[in-house]
């Protein structure tokens, strides 16, 4: 199946699962593990990980395995690796704190912490 194709699987199974502020970053050009990051984030713990396992079950539907899933435990931060692209479910506060969008699309400044000389 071609990356595009499995985006739209995993788009479908977000938008069913009412996941909210769904971003889709084509990194491409900018490395060379996956083609797509998928950002979306949901209203608890359990609306995460009941959205990343929307986007497991629709893959395993199409005779899709994915390659891995992280954070299922937590409901912080659910990652979905599906080779072609990679879904990232969080809670706002977390999306808010790590910034994906910011760092893959490349406008990223990290904060400047102070520094001590001994």
């Amino acid at each position: 199946m071609q990356s595009n194709q499995i985006l739209t699987l995993a788009l479908s199974a977000l938008d069913d699962g009412k996941g909210n502020d769904i971003k889709v970053i084509d990194v491409r050009e900018k490395t060379n593990i996956t083609d797509y990051m998928v950002i979306a984030s949901g209203t608890s713990d359990r609306h995460v990980v009941s959205l990343a396992g929307r986007v497991v079950d629709k893959m395993k539907e199409n005779h899709l395995t994915p390659l891995g899933v992280e954070g299922e435990n937590t409901g912080e931060w659910v990652l979905v690796d599906l080779g072609d692209a990679i879904i990232h479910v969080m809670k706002p506060q977390t999306r808010e704190f790590y910034q994906l969008e910011k760092l893959w699309q490349g406008d990223f400044t990290a904060p400047v912490t102070a520094s001590t000389n001994h």
